[in-house]
């Protein structure tokens, strides 16, 4: 068979690929070698979301007295939050089947690997091997969770992402190694169910991608909610000792082992570039990621590759984003090539972490002049209201022209509100089109609103 465009990979980049390809009016095909909307819907965006809400649930029956409410003492049922996990990554996967038979794209499922030029080799699950031509072929394979050899991972005493939302039974006790988003978040989850939880970060700060403010507020907000946190830490070694893990730490060379009944190592996510072919067409790659042009090809032309095997942010909808524009210039269309500099980053913990553009930091190494303006929360009606009083609205604009640089929060729904700021930025607007802007009351997000007057001596509420 002979396609326009062939995909290798389903996950939101790749299936995001075909849809569009297929609505621009290109014969498609997508290839999977698991199970369609990839790590995302099945082992990561989706599921530990599942898994986080059950946590927050749970947190607020223990909480409910707060709020005026007497409720006999809860209790986790563990199995069951992991079943409803899977029940809702499992719908989703559905989703992404009906919305390829929706835009007649021809599913593939096995391992695929580029074979020539304009050629790809789908082996499936009996062995055989069916060779296709495509136009033009995008790689969209994703990551996978990083290993370190001083971490091995036998996938039950010391684990990954993945195995993380599949334990048959909760640990009493747990390190987590590595403090980003889904260190951050998968210490949230196993502490606010009951789990004993160390996190251990090298580096000086958890989140460390964040701005050091929003770091500093989750690392107190992590030790009011009962998480050991360990900053500057070197795991140098997990050994299994029987039903036990014993972590050995240095900081600074003071030595400590700590155990564990439960390992999980968060250090980051590795590309899935290989036995794909690209050695033997030639295709380009540098630091164990596809390097490519803004439109996404790569040193062959007809080969495209987006997501998280590319050099840049490993997020789910940035590679969405990237598959869009990569399809719409092999359809001859003209679209904008992405700003990666206005790209959210999300944190899933609670209270939730959110953020983009520049850091104060960044701002100032890229020689901006800069104005800040902070709203906490704790000013704030609605999250009075909500029992929500921790974090912060934080804003950044140059001072010359009022342009909106960047925005740091740390809150609950922030993840939600982020996009009013990647919007505001898009349209390049100013600080006082921000104050201005009429934002409903009660609500959390009037903390934007209240960020940008602070910044110009203008805040009402504070």
């Amino acid at each position: 068979m002979q396609f326009d465009v062939l995909v290798i990979g389903s996950g939101p980049g790749g299936y995001v690929a075909a849809i569009r390809a297929a609505q621009l009016g290109l014969k498609t095909a997508v290839v999977e070698r698991e199970s369609l909307g990839g790590i995302c819907l099945n082992w990561g965006c989706i599921p530990t979301k599942a898994l986080l809400k059950s946590a927050q649930v749970y947190d607020y029956i223990k909480h409910a007295g707060d709020y005026g409410i007497k409720v006999k003492e809860a209790e986790v049922a563990f199995d069951d939050m992991i079943k409803r996990s899977r029940e809702v990554a499992g719908g989703m996967s559905k989703g992404v089947q009906f919305l390829m038979r929706k835009n007649k794209i021809e599913v593939l499922m096995g391992q695929g690997k580029v074979a020539g030029p304009n050629k790809v080799e789908v082996t499936d699950a009996d062995n055989k091997k069916t060779v296709y031509q495509a136009k033009h072929i995008i790689l969209a394979t994703g990551a996978r969770s990083r290993t370190l050899p001083n971490i091995p991972q036998d996938g039950k005493k010391i684990i990954g992402y993945r195995e993380a939302m599949t334990l048959t039974e909760q640990p009493k006790r747990m390190v987590v190694v590595g403090s980003g988003a889904i260190g951050s978040e998968f210490s949230y989850f196993y502490n606010a169910i009951g789990t004993e939880v160390t996190l251990v970060e090298y580096l000086p700060r958890i989140l460390p991608a964040e701005d050091e403010e929003s770091s500093k507020t989750m690392e107190k907000i992590f030790k009011k909610q009962g998480i050991e946190v360990r900053t500057g830490t070197t795991v140098e070694k997990a050994e299994i000792k029987g039903k036990e893990v014993e972590v050995h730490l240095d900081k600074g060379g003071k030595k400590e082992v700590i155990k564990a009944d439960v390992v999980l190592s968060a250090v980051g996510v590795v590309a899935n570039i290989e036995d794909l072919g690209l050695e033997q067409l030639g295709i380009k790659t540098e630091h164990g990621k596809v390097p490519v042009d803004a439109f996404y090809q790569t040193n062959i032309p007809g080969v495209y590759a987006i997501g998280d095997m590319i050099p840049g942010p490993a997020l789910a909808h940035l590679a969405s984003h990237e598959a869009i524009v990569c399809v719409e210039k092999i359809a001859g269309k003209n679209p904008q090539a992405i700003d990666y500099n206005n790209i959210p980053g999300c944190t899933y913990t609670y209270p939730e972490v959110a953020s983009v553009g520049y850091t104060e930091q960044s701002a100032k190494e890229a020689g901006y002049s800069i104005k800040v303006g902070k709203f906490p929360f704790s000013a704030s009606g609605k999250a009075s209201a909500a029992g929500a009083k921790d974090g912060f609205v934080k804003l950044i604009f140059d001072e010359k022209y009022g342009e909106l640089l960047g925005a740091h929060m740390v809150g609950a729904n922030v993840t939600e509100m982020i996009a009013e700021i990647v919007a505001a930025r898009k349209l390049e607007t100013t600080g006082h089109e921000i104050i201005t802007a009429v934002h409903p009351h009660p609500t959390m997000s009037e903390a934007v609103m209240e960020a940008a007057a602070a910044a110009y001596g203008e805040v009402i509420h504070l």
